[in-house]
């Protein structure tokens, strides 16, 4: 299965025994938006909510932090997700959750993991059924490990900072990434990390919400200044839309890419992190 997966494909897969649909939409705090409550209001058939704003790592202070792996386990296996399966990944959010939710399954060892490009929005359009209320699942069993080397921490991204032989990325509006307009979180200072670059991840989409390829993806990181060549480390908000870079990064053959899952949550609420205004 490839890690992009088209609505075509995905209306002759449903129904599949192996096929599991997941709906990991998520939106900034005050949108004013109920993402379970939309879910429940239509989803694609027999898909079941992975709620991202409770599958986290509860002790630590930074949302959407990654949670233990036992945690992870048990949720999944409640949503009746398990070991060999294959798992189409969508959303209906300008933040592009659903990369969160693929990122965090390859993270935790899943194999066979993909996103629905376009997500609900290009499903709907194109007149696809829908369903709504809550899917019946029987448990399954989930074998989770975390992949470390996938993730980044304050200490590691520390030592980036300025660094010549890698890129950190920042997914959030432009506005944000230069300190421009307050963050959705209280206590967190505004600006970017020093030397990161911004790529605001709604760059890398298409009007019907389908994602750019080839040499259009690419334009929107070169636009930015980043050097695809180098080690990268994806940076935004709380860790959700940074997946959405590293997504596209993957498209384009690049794995060489790890998420700081603090992101900005954690680095612009710390008092001894630097911190940069501006454009890039």
């Amino acid at each position: 299965m490839e890690s992009l997966v088209s609505t075509e494909w995905l209306a002759e897969e449903l129904g599949a025994p192996d096929l599991k649909v997941i709906d990991a939409t998520i939106f900034l705090p005050g949108a004013g938006r109920d993402a379970r409550a939309e879910y429940e209001a239509e989803h694609i058939p027999g898909a079941v909510f992975m709620d991202l704003d409770e599958i986290v790592d509860a002790s630590n202070a930074a949302p959407h932090m990654l949670p233990p792996a036992h945690k992870f386990s048990s949720r999944m296996q409640t949503l009746g997700l398990g070991d060999g399966h294959r798992f189409v990944v969508y959303d209906n959010s300008p933040l592009h959750s659903s990369a969160r939710a693929w990122w965090m399954l390859r993270v935790f060892g899943a194999h066979y993991v993909a996103l629905l490009d376009g997500g609900l929005q290009k499903w709907k359009a194109e007149g696809r059924p829908l369903e709504s209320g809550k899917v019946r699942v029987r448990h399954g069993h989930f074998t989770a490990f975390v992949e470390e080397e996938a993730v980044a921490d304050k200490a590691y991204v520390s030592g980036l900072v300025h660094s010549p032989s890698h890129e950190i990325v920042d997914a959030r509006p432009a506005s944000r990434f230069a300190g421009e307009e307050e963050e959705p979180r209280p206590g967190v200072i505004p600006g970017h990390i020093p030397g990161a670059k911004n790529v605001p991840q709604g760059e890398l989409f298409n009007a019907d919400n389908s994602w750019k390829c080839g040499d259009e993806l690419r334009a929107a990181f070169y636009e930015a200044g980043v050097e695809l060549d180098k080690p990268m480390v994806t940076t935004c908000g709380s860790g959700v839309t940074a997946a959405v870079l590293l997504f596209g990064a993957h498209l384009l053959g690049k794995n060489d890419v790890k998420l700081y899952d603090g992101s900005w949550s954690e680095w612009g609420a710390d008092p001894a992190t630097p911190k940069s205004v501006g454009s890039a």
